[in-house]
């Protein structure tokens, strides 16, 4: 039995909405909104699958969808199978050193030579405490050499790599996050070298995020054919990824001894752990299960993460106004950038307005019961980002609120 599943003595099984409504209710009776909060049963439910998903490989958590110090602790806690950081920002990477945390990569490359500065000044003194820089260029390498100033400071990076999905050779479309120029074994292969060569560097990893496979859902509801679509592509890039991805992996170790190759997120965690060629994944999403995550065929997830707002207008019978509540996600502008009315259920934005900055209104029978001073529950489309709009979450286990904790807004830290 896992650490997880003996953590939560009495958690509360599935619940239908109107259970888990009446649930949050009495947990926050004497709450005023708005407030974020995380389900912890909810959570652990989410981490439970993922580990499954994992299959035994390690899950680094992904600290953009989580953004709250004491949330990444707790799911570090869980389970030994949660192993390491993958950062966003070379600041944040630094910062969550300095509260204690250990195994840090950066899941992006960065210019700030404040930061490389303080990087390199970590390394000379404990280079396996240091975060792990993502590099995919020569001029990355740059950068941290010209903040080495020719010291004795020697960086771990990890190499970034294309794992896009390219029909006809790229002649035909160019399909995956614009994210690394370095896709054929030749081109690792002279990164590699070159990181090598350079005496402030050495190569520590490789990322090999696919993430047209784990972060685009393949069941969008009322798109059928759309979904289908999605499915076909994400099935002959998986097939491309496990003919390429060990002739990256395989050009690179002749050059350098790896510690890791990571690869996969949420929606891919399976496909990446079968497919072999990565020694330990990535997940973050999965944790809150925000909105966006519906739409996976794979995925078992209970949603996590909430924000609650006050009812403070009735402008009509079938419509009640809520305060604030203009949250969109980033990505593409589109309907489901917005958050998710939840709770109670039968609500739903009013097309005019949507989500807005000082009131959003709420259309539909689930409109009817409610009165100015209730309360109405949404999710966001994604995960950490909500952290954003919140300097603190309420941590809710059974039925009670068993912390409140800090965001890395509440502490007062904007990386991005």
């Amino acid at each position: 039995m896992s650490a997880i599943e003996t953590s939560a003595p009495g958690a509360p099984a599935e619940l239908s909405r109107g259970a888990l409504l009446a649930r949050y209710e009495g947990i926050f009776e004497s709450v005023s909104p708005p407030f974020a909060f995380v389900d912890l049963d909810a959570l652990r439910a989410n981490a439970r699958f993922m580990l499954a998903e994992a299959a035994g490989k390690p899950i680094r958590i992904a600290s953009k969808s989580v953004r709250s110090v004491a949330v990444l602790r707790r799911i570090l806690e869980l389970d030994p199978g949660f192993r390491g950081i993958l950062a966003y920002t070379l600041p944040e990477a630094l910062w969550l050193v300095g509260q204690g945390f250990e195994d840090v990569v950066v899941a992006y490359p960065t210019t700030d030579r404040e930061a490389l500065a303080e990087l390199v000044e970590m390394a000379a003194d404990d280079p396996e405490r240091a975060p792990v820089p993502m590099v995919d260029s020569p001029p990355h390498l740059d950068l941290i050499e010209a903040a080495i100033h020719g010291g004795a400071s020697q960086v771990r990076v990890c190499l970034d790599l294309d794992l896009g999905w390219w029909p006809g050779g790229g002649k035909l479309a160019r399909i995956g996050p614009k994210r690394s120029p370095v896709r054929t074994p030749e081109a690792a292969r002279r990164m590699a070298a070159e990181i090598s060569e350079r005496p402030g560097t050495r190569l520590a990893g490789m990322m090999a995020y696919e993430g047209h496979i784990a972060g685009v859902g393949d069941r969008i509801p009322g798109r059928p054919l759309r979904s289908a679509a999605i499915r076909f592509m994400q099935a002959a890039s998986e097939r491309d990824i496990r003919r390429r991805l060990p002739q990256l992996v395989a050009a690179v170790g002749e050059l350098a001894e790896l510690e890791f190759v990571n690869g996969g997120g949420t929606g891919s965690l399976a496909r990446t752990a079968a497919a072999g060629a990565v020694t330990e994944l990535t997940a973050g999403s999965g944790f809150y299960a925000p909105a966006l995550f519906d739409n996976y065929r794979s995925l078992e997830l209970t949603p996590a993460a909430f924000f609650a707002l006050s009812v403070v207008r009735r402008p009509s019978a079938t419509t009640i106004t809520a305060l604030g509540g203009g949250y969109p996600a980033s990505g593409a502008p589109a309907a489901d950038r917005l958050p998710t009315p939840y709770l109670p259920e039968g609500l739903h934005f009013d097309r005019q307005e949507g989500a807005g900055e000082v009131q959003t209104p709420l259309r539909g029978v689930g409109s009817r019961r409610l009165r100015i001073g209730d309360r109405v529950y949404l999710r966001h489309a994604k995960a950490g980002e909500l952290c954003e709009r919140f300097g603190s979450l309420y941590l809710v286990e059974g039925d009670r609120i068993a912390d409140q904790v800090p965001t890395y807004r509440g502490e007062g830290r904007d990386f991005l």
